[in-house]
């Protein structure tokens, strides 16, 4: 992989419970300095320093001195030297809900309160920033190994001029996944659920690739998909966007969106691109599988 440029300057913020201490450290161990609650106040003079000679990761929360969510937009739009890249770890209510539950934590923006009140006036706190994040991480279906190597691609190589690309599949009766750019449904191709000998294997599966790709629809589909991606991709990267993700779902997830996300990253990977991939559901019934496994013999 090439050198983390040494310039580089990530604000890292989020509600609580969402994995943003985490990401912090996977940042550390990957060469960054970093610096956890540094007050809001000490930012500007920060970012008016002269050039960095490491790269840097700054943690901010709500419970930093001087935190505000229009001060910070307000250092953001106007940066004096250093450019910043914010990033917004974010996480769905009820998984937040649950994480403070597991942990029997008190939420810190309401410590006497239940935890869901904290959750809900932290949101209200950090309004507007998942909006203008270049980076929005939603860590409600993460592992902290798959946030690790989420962190990894997506912090690593760190050129100014990329265009890091997620592609993920996903189910619709699990809802869409937060934070994608784009959604491409994928519904309307034959679905190999129907077959007996192909419902228990997935989109990564000869047969199953075989039965889709003998949709009449299929071809033309993908054709216009890939023109798509090749005229918008660029278009991004020219208006200084780090990051982009598409998603693609079926009914179940299994099936046709897995097997088109695997398809269209490799295509993008070949033509250049630096693409992750995600299966949202497959990695679901895996972890679930494990936790059954562990329960049964343990």
């Amino acid at each position: 992989m090439p050198d983390i440029p040494d310039n580089r300057l990530l604000l890292i913020t989020g509600p609580a419970g969402a994995g943003r201490t985490t990401a912090i450290h996977i940042l550390e161990d990957m060469g960054y300095e970093a610096i956890d609650n540094l007050p809001l106040g000490l930012l500007p003079r920060l970012l008016s320093g002269g050039p960095l000679t490491r790269p840097l990761a700054i943690g901010i929360d709500t419970r930093t001195r001087g935190f505000a969510a229009r001060a910070l937009l307000k250092l953001l739009d106007n940066p004096a030297g250093q450019k910043p890249e914010l990033v917004f770890m974010d996480c769905s209510e009820e998984t937040l809900l649950r994480r403070f539950s597991e942990t029997r934590r008190r939420h810190p923006v309401a410590p006497d309160e239940t935890p869901i009140v904290g959750i809900r006036r932290e949101k209200d706190i950090l309004a507007g920033l998942p909006e203008v994040a270049d980076y929005l991480i939603d860590t409600s279906d993460l592992s902290p190994h798959d946030l690790k190597a989420e962190m990894q691609q997506l912090f690593h190589t760190g050129k100014a001029e990329s265009l890091a690309l997620s592609v993920q599949s996903f189910s619709y009766k699990r809802g869409t996944p937060r934070g994608v750019d784009m959604i491409i449904d994928c519904r309307f191709l034959r679905n190999p659920h129907w077959e007996p000998e192909l419902r228990a294997a997935d989109g990564t599966d000869p047969g199953v690739a075989e039965y889709i790709r003998a949709d009449p629809l299929f071809e033309p589909f993908f054709d216009q998909l890939c023109g798509m991606c090749r005229l918008l991709l660029p278009a991004y990267r020219k208006e200084g966007k780090s990051y982009f993700s598409v998603g693609l779902g079926c009914s179940g997830g299994k099936h046709r969106s897995v097997f088109v996300t695997e398809h269209l990253a490799n295509l993008l990977e070949a033509e250049g691109w630096q693409v992750s991939i995600r299966h949202r559901e497959l990695e679901r019934r895996a972890s679930d599988g494990a936790k059954s496994e562990g329960n049964e013999t343990g």
